[in-house]
């Protein structure tokens, strides 16, 4: 069992002061800076939340795409191969599912407040999860 608190509020924490309390005192390069380290806080916190579910999605696709099993490394490099070989169809709907739901996931991690990702996830093709 987990004290609290937990990893995440801990970053949170540190995050919150970095942009309320430090940021505000600080110009030029180290304002940068510490912008900087916020924002790579925000981006572990994000892959801590979401991470492991993007992957296992990816997984999954992939697993049902090409009837094999591994791990995510073993099954990307499979998909890459099928792809490269032509033994998988870049036309295949299930493969456009794929590379859009893993794309939108990979910007929900790394970049959740980028105007294209906000508008791909309403304007979404037919089909694609997330």
């Amino acid at each position: 069992m987990h004290d609290n608190p937990t990893m995440l509020e801990i970053i949170a924490a540190a995050t919150a002061f970095l942009r309320e309390e430090l940021m505000p005192q600080l110009t030029g390069s180290m304002a940068f800076q510490v912008r900087l380290t916020a924002n790579a806080l925000d981006l572990i916190r994000r892959q801590m939340n979401e991470g492991d579910a993007a992957e296992r999605g990816d997984c999954a696709r992939i697993k049902s795409m090409l009837g094999i099993s591994g791990d995510a490394a073993k099954l990307n490099a499979a998909l890459c191969v099928a792809i490269d070989t032509g033994a998988l169809n870049l036309a295949d709907p299930a493969l456009i599912d794929h590379l859009w739901a893993a794309t939108l996931a990979k910007l929900a991690v790394d970049q959740p407040n980028y105007t294209a990702y906000r508008a791909s996830l309403e304007n979404r093709p037919e089909g694609v999860n997330s």
